[in-house]
């Protein structure tokens, strides 16, 4: 038998761990030397590491501490249940790591994570997946909703999406630096810009059109659940990009 502190150098849990197992009924020392320390054998090891593979898969310790006392244990529904209760953690945990993306990428657009963009952020991730359908089915007809499954999304690490979001964030900074929106600069994002708008949605004017329209609108925007920029970099994309159309049009484009 070995005593308290080695089987927590061998195992890597915790002395305190291994007393609270002890307190609650979990795992019991196989006995104590005459000082009243613990000690453990061949046989409290094996339910302790029963202990914690069950852990391990998502078990609470009272589940656990039942499983191990009752041979009659149903196992199917048990384990039908935790695999129901580790794919709702799954969902969970992907939406932590969405929200996580999302604020990283924010922080790469804004030059700096804001508190009023998270609040915007948490507005948006309230909205209901049906409520999002419906909204956007009043603005774009079928063909343009199968268009809209190809906007850049920021919680995702996509190479489409990281250069829009890349794009995007050039552009807020030299807007607050006040750089010209014909400077050749911002030009060269916005042609950019424009080839891979081409890219990926192809010749489709009218969408784009109503894209921007919705984008320029805060209250459409927030329907649509798009990412909220501030109101003077979207005046700044506007100009600048009026400045790109009018050289377009003079080179013969």
């Amino acid at each position: 038998m070995i005593p308290i502190h080695e089987l927590a150098r061998q195992t890597g849990i915790t002395v305190r761990t291994l007393r609270y197992y002890d307190q609650i009924g979990l795992v019991e020392p196989g006995g104590k030397t005459e000082g009243g320390h613990r000690l453990y054998g061949e046989q409290e090891i094996k339910r302790l590491q029963q202990v914690q593979f069950l852990k391990s898969v998502g078990f609470r310790l009272q589940e656990i501490a039942t499983i191990l006392s009752d041979a009659k244990w149903d196992w199917t529904r048990g384990l039908k249940k935790q695999m129901a209760y580790i794919r709702e953690e799954q969902k969970k945990l992907s939406m932590m790591e969405n929200a996580v993306r999302g604020l990283m990428h924010s922080e790469t657009i804004e030059g700096g994570v804001k508190l009023s963009t998270i609040e915007q952020l948490i507005q948006l991730s309230g909205q209901s997946a049906e409520q999002k359908r419906r909204y956007r089915s009043h603005i774009f007809d079928e063909t343009e909703l199968e268009l809209w499954e190809r906007l850049p999304n920021v919680s995702s690490d996509d190479p489409d999406s990281l250069e829009w979001i890349a794009l995007i964030g050039q552009l807020n900074r030299l807007q607050a630096q006040d750089v010209p929106p014909a400077d050749a600069r911002v030009q060269r994002i916005l042609r950019r810009m424009d080839e891979k708008a081409q890219e990926t949605f192809g010749d489709a004017p009218e969408f784009l059109d109503k894209l921007w329209a919705a984008r320029m609108s805060p209250d459409e925007s927030q329907r649509l659940q798009l990412y909220p920029l501030d109101p003077p970099l979207l005046a700044f994309v506007e100009t600048a990009y009026a400045v790109y159309e009018q050289e377009r049009q003079q080179r013969g484009e």
